[in-house]
């Protein structure tokens, strides 16, 4: 976990000292960290996270809990879900959001839309098929 965590803090710093970008394999793609408060330590967290802007809504972004297609959703989900709100970062400006889980036919567009942008989301689903479904995250500014 040592390892994850001092790649996280890597691209975090790398993140705001570019104002929103990072280089390396994720140069160029659209990077936000999540601020989330552990469900049951109460310790906050910061992660790095691949998104997709809307395409019609400015103050909305999607967020998918692939865990790089681990059979767990990943803990972020869970404290996000949990609270129903958190903080973002993206590009220079740092905001509130209120959560809000997708399901169905949304759910299943907006996926779709981001494997057909970043191969490696239809290698995670393929990873989770039959165990479990990855979340996809509307997260709205408040």
């Amino acid at each position: 976990m040592a390892e994850r965590d001092d790649w996280n803090a890597k691209i975090i710093e790398e993140f705001r000292a570019n104002r929103g970008q990072v280089g390396g394999k994720y140069a160029g793609e659209p990077i936000t960290l999540i601020h989330h408060t552990g469900r049951q330590s109460g310790r906050e967290y910061v992660n790095p996270i691949l998104y997709l802007p809307d395409d019609s809504d400015p103050d909305t972004i999607y967020v998918f809990a692939t865990h790089a297609g681990a059979a767990d959703h990943p803990q972020w989900y869970r404290n996000l879900t949990a609270a129903g709100s958190g903080i973002v970062e993206v590009g220079a400006d740092t905001y509130r959001v209120t959560v809000a889980e997708l399901k169905g036919a949304e759910r299943d567009r907006l996926f779709a839309e981001q494997a057909k942008r970043f191969e490696r989301f239809s290698d995670y689903e393929s990873k989770t098929e039959g165990i479990r479904t990855i979340p996809v995250l509307a997260l709205h500014r408040s």
